[in-house]
């Protein structure tokens, strides 16, 4: 009787294993299409905050940015010639993808701060490990392409409260207390 049980389960799971394989390899291509959709949405978000901020400074930062990631990134991927995990190309390092999304967060940390930063950084994180997920890099191809990210925008990003020279104060009349606020266009 034991072995008719373990019999069967074993047969159950040998009839499960192509759907689970199947089942795994389309949340693989979805999580994948996923990180393909973030290399363009968060750019294109930051560009159309910048637009309607009228911050022309960051705009010409967040393009030197982008344009030294690019530069790095395929430099590199042409001179070493990795293969990518799936067997698809030699192009897997470093990770594209990463080094412009953790370009993009880091742009945003250093422009606009934490506050914006942190979540920019969170998206950041998951396309890294998507490309990971859907067998497209290897960890150190995404390490290498964050650091590749964050460096140039750590080269070219001023603060705009800097530039615009934010000043926030308290300032009370003894009776009230109030934010002064002053930015210089």
């Amino acid at each position: 009787m034991k072995n008719r049980v373990v019999f069967g389960v074993l047969a159950l799971l040998i009839t499960l294993l192509p759907v689970q394989a199947e089942e795994l390899s389309r949340s693989r291509e979805a999580v994948k299409i996923s990180s393909d959709v973030l290399l363009v949405a968060m750019p294109v978000a930051t560009a159309a905050t910048m637009l309607a901020m009228k911050d022309w400074t960051g705009f010409k930062q967040a393009a030197f940015t982008g344009v030294t990631t690019l530069g790095a990134t395929y430099l590199l991927k042409y001179a070493v010639r990795k293969e990518r995990p799936d067997h698809s190309n030699r192009l897997s390092f470093p990770s594209g993808h990463t080094s412009l999304t953790f370009a993009n967060a880091a742009f945003v940390q250093r422009r606009y701060g934490w506050a914006w930063g942190a979540p920019a950084y969170a998206v950041a994180a998951y396309v890294g490990w998507a490309r990971t997920y859907a067998r497209r890099h290897d960890w150190w191809d995404v390490a290498a392409g964050a650091l590749i990210g964050v460096g140039s925008a750590y080269i070219y990003t001023r603060p705009f409260a800097r530039d615009k020279q934010l000043v926030i104060s308290p300032v009370s009349d003894g009776s009230r207390f109030g934010v002064y606020a002053s930015l210089t266009f």
